[in-house]
Parts: C-alpha cells; sequence; structure tokens
C-alpha cells in the first residue's frame, strides 16, 4: 500500500514526538515548524504558544548570537553539545545541553533542528548539593587542617588524548593503579602532573580514602617537615600535637610534586617512612604506623637531579619502583586540536558563549608553536582568546602576543631565501639526475627511463654537468 505524502508527514511527526528528547526545528528564517511534546515540557510552553512564531519573539532572552539555532541558521555548521541558558516566555529559567544540526534541501540551507537535553533539575541539585557540601566543608574546615579537605575529583577519562605512546601510558598507570607500589612521574610542568595521579588514585582500591598533595617547593624547607610528618606537644614554643600529611593521609594516598625541591634532611626521613611503614612527629617519640600510597613527581629528569644532588639516590631507587614519564605537548601535537575543541567547549560554558571555529592561520600558529608551559599554556592561550572573541570564530588577532610572534619568527628561520627560477629549476633537475643514477647504479639507460627522457638527453645533460 502507498502512502501518501500527507500521511507520510503524520507518520513522521508521530515518530519524531516519541522520542524522549527534546527536538525544536525553525526555517531559514527562525520561525518553528516543528515542536514536540518533550521540547514544550522542557520550556513550560504549550506547543501552540510556539509553532508558527518566531522562535526569538517566544524565547526573548535569547538573540541572534546567543540562540544555536539562528547561529546553525546563519552559518550552516552543526554545534554539538552546546550548553544553553535562557528564560522562556513565562520568565522560567531553562538549562540544557544542545545539538544543533542544519537541515539542507539540494545542498540548500532550508532550516536547523535541535535536539535538546534538558539539565534545569539536575543543575538545581547540584547547587543544592554544592551548598551542602560547602557548609559541610566550613565545619570540617574549623576542626581539621584544609589540606586534609583535598580531594581526587579526576578520573583517567579525563586525560584527552589521541597520541599513541600517551595512550599507552594511561594503560600502565591504570594497571599500577590496582597496587601499593610507590610511583615516581617525571613530567615538564604543565604537561599535567597532578591530573594523572589523581586518576591513578581514583582507580584504586583507595579511591574511597583521602588524596592528599603537596607541592614541596611551596613550602619552605623549615616548616616543610612538620606539615609532612606533624608535631608533638613542647617540641618548640607553642607546639601542639597536630598530625602531618601521612597522618591525614592514612589509607590514601600522598602526592608529593617536585620531590627535587625537598631538602635532603627530609628525604632521608621519607625514605625510612617508606622503608618501614612509620612515622615521628617533629619532636616526639612516639613512632605511628601509617598506610599510605607515596606518589612523587619531578620536573626535571631523576637522573639529571641525582647528579645535581637535589635528589638522594638511594630515594631515588626506592621511589622508582614504577617510573611514568609524561610526554611534552611537543611531542603529541596531534592532541593540539583535539584540546583546543575540548578547552572551546569548556569556556564556551564558563562564558556563555558560542565559539564553533578557528581560521587556518590560528591553526598552523598553534601548531608551529613549541609549547614550553605544555597543555596549561594551551589551555590558558585559548582562555585568553575566548576574553576576546565576539563572533563565533577565533582569529589570529585573538590570540596571546607572544604566541603570535613566536609564530613569525619560526616561520621566518624555516623559509630559505628565495631564489631565481631558473637557479631553483637547474639544482632540482641535478638533484634528480643524481637519484635516477643511484638507484641504477650508474647504468644510463635505466635512469633515462626513470626519468622518462631519452638516453641521448640524459647524456647531454651529464655533460652539460661534467658528470661521467
Amino acid at each position: 500500500m502507498l502512502v501518501n505524502v500527507t500521511d507520510a508527514k503524520e507518520m513522521f511527526e508521530a515518530i519524531l514526538s516519541t522520542i524522549d528528547e527534546g527536538i525544536h526545528a525553525v526555517d531559514a528564517n527562525g520561525i518553528t515548524i516543528f515542536y514536540n511534546h518533550i521540547a514544550a515540557k522542557h520550556d513550560g510552553l504549550e506547543g501552540e504558544e510556539v509553532l508558527g512564531k518566531h522562535l526569538l519573539d517566544v524565547f526573548p532572552s535569547l538573540s541572534v548570537d546567543t540562540s544555536t539555532l539562528m547561529k546553525v541558521c546563519q552559518t550552516g555548521e552543526p554545534i554539538y553539545n552546546q550548553h544553553q541558558s535562557y528564560l522562556n516566555i513565562r520568565g522560567m529559567l531553562i538549562d540544557t545541553v544542545n545539538t544543533t544540526l542544519p537541515i539542507k534541501v539540494d545542498n540548500e540551507l532550508v532550516g536547523a533542528v535541535e535536539i535538546a537535553k534538558n539539565f534545569t533539575k539536575i543543575k538545581q541539585l547540584s547547587e543544592k548539593l554544592l551548598d551542602l557540601q560547602a557548609k559541610v566543608e566550613t565545619t570540617k574546615s574549623q576542626k581539621k587542617p584544609a589540606s586534609h579537605n583535598t580531594g581526587a575529583s579526576f578520573q583517567m577519562t579525563d586525560i584527552i588524548t589521541n597520541d599513541v605512546a600517551f595512550n599507552q601510558l594511561k594503560s600502565t598507570a591504570l594497571k599500577v593503579a590496582a597496587t601499593t607500589s610507590p610511583i615516581l612521574i617525571y613530567g615538564e610542568t604543565g604537561t599535567g602532573k597532578e591530573l594523572l595521579v589523581q586518576s591513578i588514585h581514583n582507580a584504586s582500591p583507595r579511591q574511597t580514602q583521602p588524596f592528599i598533595a603537596q607541592n614541596c617547593a611551596a613550602i619552605p624547607s623549615s616548616l616543610l617537615e612538620s606539615i609532612l610528618f606533624g608535631t608533638a606537644k613542647g617540641s618548640y614554643t607553642g607546639a601542639m600535637d597536630r598530625p602531618g600529611l601521612f597522618e591525614l593521609a592514612d589509607g590514601g594516598t600522598l602526592f608529593l610534586d617536585e620531590l627535587n625541591s625537598m631538602p635532603l634532611d627530609i628525604q632521608a626521613k621519607l625514605l625510612r617512612v617508606l622503608q618501614n611503614g612509620g612515622i615521628r612527629r617533629v619532636g616526639g617519640t612516639k613512632e605511628f604506623a601509617v598506610n599510605v600510597r607515596i606518589i612523587a613527581a619531578l620536573n626535571e629528569p631523576a637522573e639529571h637531579c641525582v647528579r645535581e644532588k637535589t635528589l638522594r639516590s638511594d630515594l631515588y631507587y626506592r621511589l622508582n619502583v614504577i617510573h611514568l614519564h609524561l610526554p611534552p605537548l611537543k611531542d603529541r601535537k596531534g592532541d593540539i586540536p583535539l584540546l583546543m575543541d575540548h578547552f572551546i567547549q569548556k569556556y564556551n560554558f564558563r562564558f556563555g558563549k558560542l565559539v564553533t571555529k578557528t581560521t587556518e592561520e590560528v591553526k598552523a600558529i598553534l601548531a608551529h608553536y613549541e609549547w614550553p608551559g605544555n597543555v596549561r599554556e594551551l589551555e590558558h592561550a585559548i582562555e585568553s582568546a575566548m576574553n576576546l572573541v565576539e563572533g563565533d570564530m577565533i582569529m589570529k588577532e585573538h590570540l596571546p602576543l607572544h604566541i603570535v610572534e613566536s609564530d613569525f619568527s619560526i616561520i621566518n628561520a624555516q623559509t630559505p631565501a628565495l631564489q631565481p627560477l631558473r637557479q631553483a629549476l637547474a639544482e632540482t633537475e641535478e638533484q634528480l639526475i643524481y637519484r635516477a643514477l643511484e638507484e641504477t647504479n650508474g647504468n644510463i639507460q635505466q635512469a633515462a627511463k626513470l626519468l622518462e627522457i631519452p638516453r641521448q638527453t640524459l647524456q647531454y645533460k651529464l655533460a652539460k654537468l661534467k658528470l661521467s
């Protein structure tokens, strides 16, 4: 049985109406042509209040620049997983995550369709949870040092990469997460050492136990010992019985960043903890047993630190049971486009923008740059650009000046001086003749065939080049 056009349209609309997500379609002028009941439920509206009306009349808090549907109608480019907050006609605040696609007929843009997931209630619940958590943390902070409230929030899936070596590193990290062996990590500043360490903790059996991170360079050496091991009452004027980070991290993970900044005498005490599993507070006589997994990080190669005597060799050998090397961004430049998209989406959400593109010039500049600050520097560069961009595209003028200038210096240094065309052609011809003779072991007949020229022509050119 043949289905006529009217019946097919009704069937199609019935199918779309059964989908458990909001679907909103507009024509190229922004007039709503389809609006299912889930979308109406999200927006707190009735279908007849929206159908046949202009999008911006129904949602007055949106504009041509902030509406994902209108943006796609303008550009013809899809927008994926974009957060959007807006007021509907009744003044209700709606939070959604939208995927918006262009509708094209015979390659002509005729409208746009949006699939929306409503996160309003989830966001409200999250905000209430954060308020409750803040009250709990305030109470806890009155009883315990602030460092105890440090948690691990990152998972291995938060580490974004398509790099084969980095993915292998992630696989290794997941395997060693299940054990209790100490781990030594080397990575330049900004490569994401703490991100990896938190991911290891959250993939381990200790994930419900404390995670405490301490940068050894951030604390004066005179205080570091008491912060790590705690203090006993009377050990110095005003000293109280106070637990250190080892006691607070008992059962969990203690991450010591920039270990090579730790004084050598404290490194000796750290080695003793690793060997005996016990700590003694500063000025105390009693030893406390602690069950803490130590993960330490260096921002210089371990061998260099040992050679320069900023890392004890015996501590290095004890910690280096598992060694993980985080590659710098310059060694995995294939990840730059992936990371750019991630940071653009992050700051779209944070700044309420709809940036969807970068120019080819920007991509080339970011690909050429050496990234001494690694992923952290890339994120800051994108954040800086997102502060300046006004439309939907990041351009060169939005990038930090030092990155643009560095790119030009690299390009200028790599670009050879322009040669006269006749000279360049002669040099290229000579190189091809050399290669052909090398590949044929000097056989002129075979070399001529390889170059697809007559044998006599090749002999003439050889004579001209004074080659036998």
